[in-house]
């Protein structure tokens, strides 16, 4: 099997040592996209479909946790950050926005090799994957796929992450500022109007399971099992 990975990363000695340690790996084999600053990186990601992407935070030019934000507008491409922030609050943004692990420089190259095996594989739907089952929703995580009695159903991913998110906390009311900050980021500048704008959508998509979302008033959303 082989798999296309973008490296944006600014340090050339960390770009050429990731190069030649993953390429030498013959099962899997990696071919390695390099970008060296975030303006770069941000090109790429219109350029094609990658399998991963491995992403520094402190670039010349876009930083890291925007080009996240980029990727996630349209894509659940897997995504590590690899970075010398290593805050607490720096990782959980990171984790908010939406990337699949935040490993702090230095590392080993073993350990990030490790880990790029292990989240492609949830990402590929190679390992077992907790289904997420509530009344007649049920979801697959790994796959991106939405059921609603058997049937697919085809979401864009702000509707998949909300109802992601309210699955995995259903029947518990979810505050709209939780399903901003988790979905759109902390330093998003529109106002909780735009959740009620998403929500409607992804009822609509659910058809009659939409009504499993109940409005909870002047506080959010909870997902139950019945309609």
């Amino acid at each position: 099997m082989e798999y296309h990975i973008l490296l944006v990363e600014d340090d050339k000695y960390i770009r050429e040592i990731i190069e030649d340690y993953f390429s030498e790996q013959k099962e899997p084999s990696f071919i390695i996209h390099s970008a060296m600053d975030g303006d770069e990186g941000m090109e790429r990601i219109y350029e094609r479909e990658y399998d991963l992407v491995l992403l520094d935070i402190m670039l010349p030019g876009t930083d890291g946790f925007e080009i996240c934000r980029e990727i996630r507008r349209h894509s659940i491409c897997p995504i590590i950050f690899l970075t010398a922030r290593g805050r607490q609050e720096d990782i959980l943004y990171g984790y908010d926005l939406g990337c699949d692990d935040y490993i702090v420089k230095p590392f080993a190259m073993a350990e990030l090799f490790a880990k790029v095996n292990a989240v492609l594989k949830r990402a590929k739907g190679l390992v077992g994957v907790k289904q997420l089952v509530c009344g007649s929703i049920s979801m697959n995580p790994a796959t991106f796929e939405v059921k609603v009695d058997e049937q697919m159903i085809e979401l864009p991913p702000k509707e998949f992450a909300i109802l992601k998110y309210l699955m995995e906390h259903q029947n518990r009311v979810v505050e709209r500022e939780v399903l901003l900050t988790r979905i759109w980021g902390y330093d998003y500048e529109g106002n909780e109007r735009v959740v009620d704008n998403h929500v409607k959508k992804l009822r609509k998509a659910l058809g009659d399971a939409g009504k499993q979302i109940k409005t909870v008033i002047t506080k959010g959303y909870k997902l139950e099992g019945e309609r």
